[in-house]
């Protein structure tokens, strides 16, 4: 190999080892903002709840900074508006039962919690519906747009596979809808359904094992470059043409 070219692939594995490094350096900064985020919401978890965000606070909504809070909200439950959102739990396959709570400001959607298939027909949890003024603990999410993995949510049809607010709002006709909803508390319901409580609060975390690789990597690349550069003796030296 002539030293031209030897110097050129050189160049070449040193511009990857410092991407490769670069990239090394970006999951070592996102495991501290992983593990700064799993910090905020374990906070907002156990924190007392706190009153339902109204219309004045609803453009400052966001997951970084609201996402699992505790929260509270009093008024009356639309059943006759619920929907059923497929869900698959702990307890099995079955449905969210997502139903609207009118509050004397606004219009929140509340998962109430999940029901197994067999209780798809609301006349199998009537019991469960409660009727009257109801307060509503629980933690606060951000809705989930469009759809769950490779299944779009379908309106029209009745099919949903993600807790869509804005989609559910219009497809129930209902009028000035919080842009978030709220994932009940395990509080008990007349007849055991639904099952509130369910909500899983896990963050993946593998950035140490990414780092660690890129790292690596960066590291054979600059191996790579260094024996392109100083080619070592094997018997029989290497042409410079």
């Amino acid at each position: 190999m002539t030293r031209p070219r030897r110097a050129a692939l050189a160049a070449a594995a040193l511009v990857a080892s410092a991407g490769l490094a670069a990239l090394g350096v970006w999951q070592v900064e996102r495991r501290a903002w992983k593990h700064e985020l799993v910090a905020a919401v374990d906070a907002r978890i156990h924190a007392s709840p706190v009153q339902a965000p109204g219309p004045g606070a609803w453009p400052r909504i966001d997951a970084k900074g609201d996402a699992y809070r505790r929260i509270s909200a009093t008024g009356r439950f639309r059943h006759d508006r619920a929907t059923l959102v497929q869900a698959v739990t702990a307890r099995g396959a079955g449905y969210w039962v997502m139903t609207p709570l009118e509050t004397p400001a606004f219009t929140l959607l509340v998962n109430r919690g999940f029901v197994p298939k067999d209780r798809r027909d609301p006349m199998t949890r009537d019991a469960g519906n409660v009727r009257g003024i109801a307060t509503v603990t629980g933690l606060l999410r951000v809705t989930e747009p469009k759809g769950g993995f490779l299944r779009t949510n379908d309106p029209a049809g009745d099919r949903w596979y993600s807790r869509d607010v804005a989609a559910i709002a219009k497809a129930r006709a209902l009028n000035n809808v919080a842009p978030y909803f709220v994932d009940a508390d395990a509080s008990p319901n007349p007849g055991g359904y639904p099952v509130g409580g369910l909500t899983v609060v896990r963050f993946a975390d593998n950035h140490l094992v990414y780092a660690l690789t890129w790292f690596a990597l960066s590291l054979l690349a600059a191996f790579f470059a260094w024996r392109l550069w100083h080619p070592a003796a094997r018997g029989s030296n290497m042409a410079d043409e």
